[in-house]
C-alpha cells in the first residue's frame, strides 16, 4: 500500500457542499432542514446503556414528539390532521435514517404501515374514527401481517377471518402455529390496536386476504381476551423496537373494523368488491402499500451515507505507515483507502436520484390513480428493485466503512455496531431482498413480452439476433478510445446492453424450458440467478440514466464517472465475456477508476458533507472531535 497524495489535510468546499446538500435535499430541503433539528433536539445519547424495556419507552416518548410535531400524519388527509403530503413523509422518512433507528422503525411501524393500513386500505368511516389519534400516537398500533410460515407469502397466510352474520361480526383465529402473526414491531409492549390481513371466509366461500381492525390492548394497558401477546426477545438490533408475537382465539370484532377499500361485506352477509379478479383484488391491495418499500429503501441510504461519512473523515485524521520521521500521510491518500470508500460515496448520490425519482413517480399514481395501471405496475417493480439495491449497497458501505475505521470502529462508541446491527434487517423489511428482484424480473419478462406480441416465434428470434448481434460487432469493430470511458453516452451503451442481453437470454432460456414441458414456474426457479442479474442490472441502468442528469458541474461528472466506471468494472468479466470489452479496454477501466479516485480525493469531505449530517446525529468521535494517534493499524 503506497500513498496517492501528499501530506495535507483538503478542506471542505462549503459552497460545493451546500449545492451537492440542496441536490440531496432536493424539493424537500427546509422540511429535511426542520427535522435535521428536530432530532438534534431529542438527546439521542439519552438511550446509550439503558436496559432494553427502558430504550423502547423512550423511543415511544420520541415518537410521540415527532408526531405531536406533524411528521406521524403528513401523508394523511388534512381532514384528518394530515397534510396530503406523501412525498413529504418519504422524505422525513429518510431524514430519520440519519439518527436512532429504533425511533426510525418505530415511526414506520406506527404512521406508515398502520397509518398507511388505515389510510389506504380503509374508507371515510375508518379515516374519521382513527386516524387523527394514530398521527399524534394516541392510539398506538401495529401491523400483523407476517407470520411464522408465511414471510413474503402474504398470499398464503394461514389467519383466520369467518364472518358471523347473524351477531354481525367477524371471528379472528389463528389455527396453528404457523399461523401466529411473528415480528411485529410495537406489539410485544406498547400497541393497542393491530392492522391484521387474514384469510376471509363469508359463508363458506373463501374471499382471499383482507386487512382488519384488531384491539389487542385496552387503554390501561391489559391485553383484550383472546390475544395472546408474546415477545420477540433480544434480537440483533433495533433494541428499542417492541417486536412481538400476536395469537387470536375466536376474537370477535365489528363488521365496520374491515379496512374495506377493496372488499366489503353487507350486513346480510354479501360479499362485494370493485376488483372483480380474487387475484387482482390482492394484488391491488398490496399495491397500495408500496410506500414501505420506497421508505426502507431511502432509509437504507441515509445509514450508508452515515458510514461512509464516519470513514471519510477519520480518514483525513488517522495517519500511519510514514517512512522515517514523516508521520503525515492521512489513510485517504491511499489508494486501497480511496477505492473502499469514493465509488460508495459516488454510488449513494446515483441511488438517491434513482429514489428521487421513484417517489415522484409515487406521488404522481396516488393522484391520478390507476389501479392496475402500467404505471403503478412501473413503480411496484422499481420500488422492489430500489429497495433491493439501495440495502444491500448499505450493508457494502458500512461493512468497508467499518473497516476503514480499523480498531477505533469497532468501539461502540463510534456507532458502526448500532448502524450495522440496527440496519441489517433491512435487506429483509418489506420483503426478502433475493424475492423482490424476482418481482422485478418477471415485470421486465412482461414488458419484452408486450415488445414481441405481434410477431410470431421466427420473427421474434430474428429480431433478437439482429440486434444483439449488431451490437456486438458494432463494438468490436470499432476502434476502442481511452476517452470512451469518460463518455456519458458510451456509459449508458454498456448499462443498456448489459441489461438488454440479459432479459433476452433470460426470455430465451425460460421459452426453451417451457416448451420443453417445464412447468412456467419451475422453469423461472431453474433461471433464478439469471434473473436476479437481469433485474440488478435494469435498476443499475436506471439509476446512473437518472443521475446523469443532475452531471451539471466538472465535480458531478467525476462523481458520475467513478459511480458508473466502479459499477462496470465489478461486472467487468460479463462484458468481457460478450464482446463488449477488449482485454486492453478492461485493463484501462481499472486504471480510469484509480485515476478518478485520484481525481476525487481532495473532494472526500466535500462530498460527505453534502451528505448534511449534523454531529449531534451522527454521534460518532472519530468523525467530530480531532483525534490523533501514532503510527499502527487500528
Amino acid at each position: 500500500m503506497s500513498p496517492g497524495g501528499g501530506g495535507q489535510v483538503p478542506t471542505i468546499d462549503e459552497d460545493a457542499a451546500r449545492e451537492l446538500q440542496a441536490l440531496l435535499d432536493g424539493p424537500h430541503a427546509a422540511l429535511r432542514e426542520a427535522t435535521r433539528q428536530r432530532l438534534s433536539a431529542l438527546g439521542l445519547e439519552k438511550a446509550d446503556g439503558l436496559p432494553r424495556d427502558d430504550y423502547r419507552d423512550l423511543v415511544l416518548q420520541w415518537t410521540r414528539e415527532v408526531g405531536r410535531a406533524g411528521d406521524g400524519a403528513r401523508s394523511f388527509p388534512r381532514e384528518h390532521g394530515g397534510q396530503d403530503d406523501p412525498g413529504g413523509r418519504i422524505a422525513t422518512f429518510q431524514t430519520v435514517g440519519h439518527s436512532d433507528l429504533s425511533l426510525l422503525v418505530k415511526m414506520g411501524v406506527q404512521f406508515g404501515l398502520f397509518g398507511g393500513a388505515v389510510h389506504r386500505l380503509g374508507t371515510d368511516k375508518h379515516h374519521r374514527a382513527y386516524l387523527r389519534d394514530i398521527g399524534t400516537l394516541d392510539l398506538p398500533g401495529c401491523f400483523a401481517m407476517s407470520e411464522s410460515g408465511h414471510g413474503s407469502d402474504v398470499r398464503s397466510i394461514r389467519t383466520q377471518a369467518r364472518y358471523d352474520a347473524e351477531a354481525g361480526e367477524f371471528v379472528l383465529h389463528t389455527p396453528d402455529e404457523t399461523a401466529r402473526k411473528d415480528w411485529i414491531g410495537n406489539a410485544a409492549r406498547h400497541a393497542r390496536m393491530a392492522a391484521v390481513f387474514a384469510q376471509l371466509d363469508v359463508a363458506g366461500e373463501a374471499q382471499g386476504v383482507h386487512a382488519f381492525l384488531v384491539p389487542i390492548r385496552h387503554a390501561d394497558g391489559s391485553v383484550v381476551a383472546g390475544v395472546e401477546i408474546e415477545d420477540c426477545g433480544d434480537k440483533m438490533g433495533l433494541q428499542g423496537v417492541d417486536n412481538g408475537r400476536l395469537r387470536f382465539s375466536a376474537v370477535r370484532i365489528p363488521r365496520d373494523n374491515l379496512l374495506d377499500r377493496f372488499g366489503t361485506v353487507a350486513e346480510d352477509g354479501v360479499y362485494s368488491s370493485p376488483v372483480r379478479s380474487p387475484g387482482a383484488r390482492f394484488f391491488t391491495m398490496i399495491g397500495a402499500l408500496v410506500e414501505g418499500r420506497i421508505c426502507i429503501g431511502g432509509a437504507g441510504l441515509a445509514v450508508a451515507r452515515n458510514a461512509l461519512t464516519i470513514a471519510v473523515r477519520w480518514g483525513e485524521r488517522r495517519r500511519q505507515f510514514g517512512t522515517g520521521l514523516d508521520m503525515d500521510t492521512p489513510l485517504m491518500d491511499y489508494l486501497t483507502h480511496q477505492r473502499r470508500l469514493l465509488p460508495a460515496v459516488c454510488e449513494s448520490y446515483v441511488l438517491q436520484a434513482a429514489h428521487d425519482h421513484l417517489t415522484q413517480q409515487y406521488v404522481e399514481v396516488l393522484e391520478q390513480p390507476e389501479p392496475g395501471g402500467d404505471k403503478q405496475r412501473a413503480v411496484e417493480a422499481l420500488a422492489a428493485g430500489l429497495k433491493a439495491v439501495a440495502t444491500w449497497h448499505m450493508v457494502a458501505a458500512v461493512q468497508n466503512a467499518r473497516e476503514c475505521c480499523g480498531g477505533k470502529g469497532y468501539l461502540w462508541e463510534n456507532r458502526f455496531a448500532s448502524l450495522r446491527n440496527d440496519s441489517d434487517v433491512f435487506v429483509t423489511f418489506e420483503g426478502d431482498n433475493t424475492v423482490l428482484l424476482q418481482l422485478v424480473a418477471k415485470t421486465l419478462l412482461s414488458d419484452y413480452a408486450a415488445q414481441f406480441e405481434d410477431l410470431d416465434a421466427i420473427a421474434m428470434m430474428r429480431t433478437l439476433t439482429s440486434r444483439q448481434a449488431g451490437r456486438v460487432l458494432g463494438d468490436l469493430g470499432r476502434t476502442f478510445k481511452r476517452s470512451d470511458l469518460r463518455d456519458p453516452d458510451w456509459q449508458a451503451e454498456a448499462l443498456q446492453f448489459r441489461e438488454d442481453r440479459l432479459v433476452d437470454s433470460l426470455a430465451r432460456r425460460l421459452r426453451t424450458l417451457v416448451k420443453d414441458g417445464t412447468d412456467p414456474l419451475r422453469a423461472l426457479s431453474r433461471c433464478q440467478d439469471h434473473a436476479l442479474a437481469a433485474a440488478r442490472a435494469h435498476i443499475e441502468r436506471l439509476s446512473h440514466e437518472l443521475f446523469r442528469a443532475n452531471a451539471t458541474t466538472p465535480l458531478l461528472e467525476q462523481v458520475r464517472d467513478l459511480a458508473v466506471l466502479s459499477t462496470i468494472e465489478h461486472d467487468r468479466a460479463w462484458w468481457l465475456e460478450h464482446g463488449f470489452l477488449s482485454a486492453d479496454a478492461s485493463k484501462d477501466l481499472q486504471k480510469q477508476v484509480n485515476a478518478l479516485c485520484a481525481d476525487l480525493r481532495p473532494h472526500a469531505l466535500t462530498l460527505v458533507a453534502g451528505f448534511g449530517i449534523p454531529d449531534a446525529l451522527l454521534r460518532a468521535p472519530i468523525a467530530i472531535a480531532e483525534q490523533t494517534g501514532g503510527a499502527g493499524s487500528d
